[in-house]
């Protein structure tokens, strides 16, 4: 089977390498790819949300199989495009991929499946504005009601911080929803999904703000960890039936089924989980840990989902132990990042790539906010934490900047359900 991969992340580096650890993968490719990408596969120069581009690459690589690892491409209908010319394609269709590229689509479809999750208003106007903030708080929820790329929200205690943010959004043009707090540990449970049917991965625990001890502003990801051992066994079995598969049969019977990967964000509250948010692909940092745990064929798992054979997979096959991964930071990200640093230690085992191009003289820079991924394994959360801060001690990047507490919490049997 020959697989071509479409994104530059980290992420995509992770689905590469799984993919060409997989016997039944003649051939990986990547487009655009990074530098740590280009070590590993061919890769291929094009635009990832052109549906004309991806089409003409597929065509020309022979690939039998196209797997889209960014939302942008996949809200804007490159994985209709792909399956309009005949080749399969892991990605869901445009019109599903609304459950990550509006918000307020995603929240009709949970009110009509019945599935828990934040109070919400959607704001329009700036008229409108100063009375929703007064019908929420103590703490306000402020979200881009688009793409945001993980940083179009703001939580905040501050009612003036949460309306400036307000305010910036829709000067833009940008719907805003308010939503009320969610209590209790986040979980990101990846799902694949082939309309009815469900197959959850491992869940994990993602570090959305950039300092240490939660501190400083949203991010896409500072790291994560997986499993999460402070996460009753019946946990992922609830979230599946409770929230992602009638999430999954809503779509169903709105005409656009699910195809591919549906990450369901949630907080685990007193009253049980409730969503967060969803998204239409495979999250990033949460990926390249659970990833380094799978022991099933990859590239199977990926082509049932896409030719609606998912049902018939066996059970999914996990290693044992647990998975760490740390995101080395741009200086500035996540404002504007410093890029063209030279990086060095960065072909090492583990360390996987984001924003990264190799010059003509060879070296190394950065050409992003998330620079790398560092994944270290282990047989407990403590010596995974330990390998892959190990590993990130010999990366070197001037002004980089990454968070010291990834796991370590949990590490510490510091997390506990309300």
């Amino acid at each position: 089977m020959r697989v071509l991969v479409i994104g530059s992340g980290a992420r995509e580096h992770a689905l590469v390498l799984a993919l060409t650890r997989d016997p039944a993968v003649s051939a990986a490719l990547c487009a655009p790819g990074n530098a740590g990408i280009a070590n590993l596969v061919e890769t291929h120069s094009v635009d990832p949300s052109s549906s004309d581009q991806v089409v003409a690459l597929a065509k020309k690589v022979g690939a039998d199989l196209v797997v889209i690892g960014p939302e942008v491409p996949l809200v804007l209908g490159v994985a209709d495009a792909v399956r309009a010319a005949g080749i399969d394609c892991f990605g869901p269709s445009a019109a599903a991929a609304r459950i990550e590229g509006s918000k307020a689509f995603a929240k009709d479809v949970m009110a009509a499946a019945g599935v828990r999750t934040a109070r919400t208003e959607i704001v329009d106007s700036p008229a409108q504005l100063d009375a929703a903030l007064d019908r929420f708080g103590p703490t306000w929820v402020v979200k881009d009601d688009g793409l945001a790329a993980g940083k179009g929200v703001v939580v905040t205690p501050d009612r003036s911080a949460a309306r400036d943010h307000a305010a910036d959004l829709l000067e833009r043009g940008h719907p805003v929803l308010i939503e009320s707090f969610l209590d209790g540990p986040e979980v990101s449970l990846f799902c694949l999904v082939d309309g009815d049917t469900v197959v959850p991965l491992l869940p994990a625990q993602d570090h959305k703000r950039v300092g240490d001890g939660d501190s400083g502003p949203n991010t896409g990801g500072m790291g994560a960890y997986t499993p999460l051992s402070w996460l009753p066994d019946d946990a992922v079995e609830r979230i599946v039936e409770d929230t992602v598969r009638p999430v999954a049969a809503e779509l169903v019977a709105r005409g656009c089924p699910f195809s591919g990967l549906l990450y369901a964000g949630l907080a685990m509250g007193a009253d049980g989980p409730a969503v967060v948010e969803f998204n239409c692909r495979f999250g990033d940092p949460e990926t390249q840990a659970v990833l380094a745990l799978l022991d099933s064929p990859f590239a199977e798992l990926l082509r049932a989902t896409a030719t609606g054979t998912l049902a018939s997979v066996p059970a999914l096959r996990w290693r044992d132990g647990a998975a760490v991964t740390v995101v080395l930071a741009a200086e500035n990200y996540p404002g504007r990042p410093r890029t063209g640093d030279v990086i060095t230690g960065a072909d090492a085992e583990g360390v996987l790539h984001a924003g990264t191009e190799r010059r003509p003289d060879g070296a190394v820079v950065s050409a992003g906010g998330r620079v790398l991924s560092v994944v270290g394994v282990g047989a407990d959360l403590g010596s995974a934490r330990t390998d892959a801060y190990a590993k990130l001690g010999k990366v070197k990047l001037a002004g980089g900047h990454f968070r010291t507490d990834i796991g370590l919490a949990a590490a510490e049997g510091r997390i506990q359900l309300p």
